[in-house]
Formats: structure tokens, C-alpha cells, sequence
């Protein structure tokens, strides 16, 4: 059966990489993520590869410039039929509005649904400690709130944020809006990089909308037994 609320990441650089995990796994997933390791790798042949599959793409990319710039990038994520994309919320509300204006412009042009659109809040590999040391003197919860209050009012659809911060942007933010969970690991999968990590359960009974998995699926040594047993 196709869970669409588990994100696989492709954190793959090879399309025959790809390939063999879409081959693997489609049966069993909806949407894949393609970020900035296999996109830098292969480009849009990546996105073509998984439209193959005629499965959903969550491009993670995470605008993060100029706002006449993400104007333009979002405009392009829209013309490649990805069903959601991102930007880091840190960019500010202008550039997250323009975000939304060149997305809506591209899909009403071409007449299709506009993307979802996510700010990216703090990323999961960063605690208290790593963020003060970019000058941030707020805790994780702190700064995610802000950027979430923000991404709403610019019109973002949703988020991108840790397991640990869920419950706060539903209390804070409202039950509408999408909450996109990387940082999710089954119990028996290490954290590696991630400080703010939870497992798939603990996830979505917080309220996440989507978890996004990757390493525990991609790199074991039967990724259909692992996605079967999430």
C-alpha cells in the first residue's frame, strides 16, 4: 500500500542510484525528496527520472536569496511540476512573498496547481548552543515560532521543522498549516548528524502532516524492509 505522508529523500548523486531505489520503493511511497546532493548531481533529469514513477516531488532546494531571485527560481520549481518545494524562512517575509507570487504567476500560466510552499525554520542539525553562535540568543522553539509567524503571513503553506517543535507551531500557528517533519528516525536507526530527532510515531501523533526519511531507507541493506516496518 502507498503511504503518501512518508517522504523518502533520494540523498543519492547518480540517476542509476535513483533509479534503483524509486524501482524499489514506489510501490510503497508517494513522494520522493530530490535536494541539493542529487540535483547538483544529475539536474532536472532527477525530477523527470521520478515523474517516470508518476510519483509526487518535495524539491528540497531552500531558496535562500534576493527576493527578485527566489521570484525567479520559484517560477522555475513551479514549470517542473514539483509538488512542493522550500525556502529558508531566515530569508524574510519579502523574499518568502515573492516565493509566492512567482509560484502562483508560473502555475496560473500554465494552468496547474501552484506548488505547496515551505519555510525552511532551523534546520535539525542545529541545537541552542550551534545557534548562538550565528548570533541567534533564542531557543530552537523560540526561532522557529518567529520564522512560523512569519512564513504565515507571508503566505507560505507550511514549514519545515523538527519533531520537537510540532506541538508549539500547532498551538501557536494553527491546525492549517503544513508541518513537514525531517529528523525522523525508527527506533533501531542512529542519529548521526541530527540533535532534534524523534521517531516516526512520536512524529505524527505530535502532529506532523509529513515525515521525511532518508539515510534509515536509503542506506540499508533492504530499504523495502525498513520503509515496510515504519
Amino acid at each position: 500500500m502507498i503511504n503518501d505522508k512518508v517522504i523518502v529523500a533520494l540523498d543519492v548523486n547518480t540517476l542509476k542510484e535513483e533509479d534503483r531505489l524509486l524501482d524499489i520503493l514506489s510501490e510503497h511511497v508517494q513522494v520522493f525528496k530530490i535536494g541539493i546532493e542529487l540535483f547538483y548531481s544529475c539536474g532536472v533529469k532527477s525530477i523527470e527520472l521520478v515523474k517516470k514513477y508518476d510519483k509526487d516531488i518535495f524539491l528540497d532546494l531552500k531558496f535562500h536569496d534576493i527576493p527578485n531571485t527566489v521570484y525567479a527560481a520559484s517560477k522555475l520549481a513551479a514549470k517542473l511540476g514539483v509538488f512542493m518545494f522550500n525556502v529558508h524562512a531566515s530569508g524574510g517575509i519579502d523574499m518568502m512573498k515573492k516565493a509566492v507570487e512567482g509560484a502562483e504567476e508560473e502555475s496560473e500560466k500554465l494552468g496547474v496547481a501552484r506548488p505547496n510552499i515551505l519555510g525552511v525554520t532551523v534546520l535539525t542539525s542545529l541545537d541552542s548552543e550551534a545557534l548562538k553562535k550565528t548570533g541567534i540568543n533564542k531557543s530552537p522553539e523560540e526561532q522557529v515560532l518567529n520564522l512560523a509567524r512569519l512564513a504565515k503571513e507571508a503566505g507560505l503553506d507550511g514549514l519545515v521543522a523538527s519533531p520537537e517543535e510540532i506541538v508549539s507551531i500547532r498551538k501557536n500557528i494553527g491546525k492549517d498549516f503544513l508541518i513537514v517533519t525531517p529528523g525522523v528516525r525508527p527506533e533501531e536507526s542512529e542519529a548521526g548528524d541530527q540533535k532534534r530527532v524523534s521517531t516516526p510515531k512520536e512524529a505524527f501523533e505530535r502532529g506532523a502532516d509529513y515525515i521525511v526519511i532518508g539515510r534509515p531507507v536509503t542506506k540499508a541493506k533492504d530499504p523495502l524492509k525498513v520503509r515496510q516496518s515504519i
